[in-house]
């Protein structure tokens, strides 16, 4: 693997190009969990641009990151806690941390080894490394890097958990490359509206100097990202859809406190959905999608790589987007934490002895089931019981899905082409934390960054089942 050690050139802290309008932004029963959660670290590679000198390019980053605070003045504020316990964003124009930093002995395609762990090189292209959100306080909210290679640039982007999700994150940082491009206007506005569902008076206390991570991040890891083509992803839905399941068998209790009394689902692609009970208080009418056929054939065998008890209760977190979900609809360009969290059960031996389309229809019906009603009881039971968002595996039997193949991750032209991939760095990562990102080439295409414990993902790799849908990546 090619070794780091970057040369820090220079740092300083910018801020928005004019003042900000907004005073303060109170954060919600979906931010507020997030102290505990260390900032996102996302970013996107490029090669060299033709046009542009080192110089020039720093510049006009600089630059456009100011004006692109004018439009998220949230970003270039800090955290504030008031008398009552409730947590602000004091959009006070402090600035943002900007960082140009070298790594000369690099290049792209280096950093990019097909078939083989992701480079420890890209952690550092990163600042605020285990950071955790509540540290927003007396730190900036957000850290732009740009890391010069021999041949290319990695822009960093560090953002406060706390402050956004993974949809106001690239809604940020499209808007940040659409002005570097020379964009007079933006493209879409970001809705700072509070009057939401998840505006609450619950407060959560805090110990003295704040929460702390829930996971240790001390493990030893590995971390590699999968590559499926849209033919690949097709097939796996294809699969999931048309499974016949011949027996009124009843899923276990913990399997997402549903009973399932199963009908027959064998159909052919090219069939026309009717409308199926499921024996859940709810109707099916839609099919189990490609991202959950993949995601299910991650379970199965990720738990089979892990060699867990059969009789041991799995875990498959996801988190979803409750802007659609909730009536009314939120603006699908609301700011700020918009997620909540669907935990899926199910035994590990059942798991791994049912075939797919068992496993991915009770991911389906998970996300189903998530609608208005469910999202107001996420909030209350919430306020019932103010709780900080417990990421890790505790159990040795978890899978927590992060981020989604339709973010626009590669939208993201600063004026010399699009990126060549993306990558993130250190933060928020644990035996079985799976970042899902869009395939370069689109089109259906799906990237899975993968990290487990060094003897799981030996496991996955010797996977015929999970590896006869990976392809290479091709640079």
């Amino acid at each position: 693997m090619p070794s780091s050690s970057i040369i820090l050139v220079s740092k300083c802290v910018v801020v928005p190009e004019q003042n900000s309008m907004i005073e303060t932004l109170k954060l919600s029963v979906s931010d507020i969990p997030m102290l505990s959660c260390q900032y996102i670290q996302k970013g996107v590679l490029f090669f060299n641009s033709p046009t542009h000198s080192i110089n020039d390019l720093i510049n006009s980053l600089k630059q456009s990151l100011s004006v692109a605070l004018l439009h998220f003045p949230a970003l270039a504020g800090r955290l504030i806690t008031d008398d009552d316990g409730h947590v602000h964003i004091h959009c006070n124009d402090a600035g943002v941390d900007f960082i140009h930093a070298k790594a000369k002995h690099l290049a792209v395609r280096g950093i990019l080894p097909p078939d083989r762990d992701v480079p420890d090189c890209f952690k550092e292209f990163f600042a605020f490394d285990r950071t955790v959100s509540y540290s927003g306080h007396f730190k900036p909210l957000l850290a732009v890097q740009v890391t010069e290679l021999s041949d290319g640039v990695f822009i960093g982007c560090t953002v406060n958990h706390a402050v956004t999700d993974g949809t106001s994150f690239w809604h940020f940082f499209n808007t940040f490359a659409e002005i570097c491009k020379g964009a007079k206007k933006i493209t879409i506005s970001p809705d700072f509206s509070r009057d939401t569902v998840f505006n609450s008076s619950a407060v959560l206390r805090f110990p003295e100097g704040g929460p702390k991570a829930t996971f240790s991040g001390e493990e030893p890891l590995r971390e590699r990202i999968f590559h499926f083509s849209r033919e690949a992803i097709q097939k796996l839905k294809f699969r999931a859809n048309n499974y016949s399941v011949l027996t009124t068998k009843t899923t276990p209790s913990n399997c997402n406190g549903f009973s399932d009394s199963s009908e027959t689902l064998g159909k052919q692609s090219n069939d026309s959905w009717k409308t199926v009970n499921n024996g859940n208080g709810f109707d099916r009418t839609a099919e189990i999608s490609s991202f959950q056929s993949l995601c299910a054939q991650l379970w199965r065998s990720v738990t089979r790589a892990r060699k867990i008890e059969e009789s041991k209760t799995t875990t498959f977190r996801m988190a979803v987007n409750c802007r659609h979900r909730v009536e009314p609809k939120m603006d699908s360009h609301y700011f700020g934490n918009a997620i909540q969290s669907i935990p899926t059960y199910a035994p590990a031996g059942e798991l791994i002895s049912r075939d797919l389309g068992w496993c991915a229809d009770l991911l389906h019906k998970n996300v189903v089931a998530h609608d208005n009603a469910k999202v107001r009881f996420g909030v209350e039971d919430w306020e019932r019981e103010p709780r900080l968002f417990p990421l890790g595996n505790p159990d040795g039997a978890s899978i927590t899905m992060g981020s989604s193949p339709r973010f626009p991750m590669y939208n993201n032209d600063f004026g010399w082409g699009r990126p060549v991939a993306v990558r993130s760095g250190k933060a928020n990562k644990f035996d079985g934390k799976i970042s899902a990102f869009p395939g370069r080439e689109g089109n259906g295409t799906v990237d899975l960054e993968v990290v487990l414990a060094p003897e799981t993902m030996a496991g996955l790799e010797n996977d015929s089942e999970f590896m006869e849908y990976v392809s290479e990546i091709v640079v």
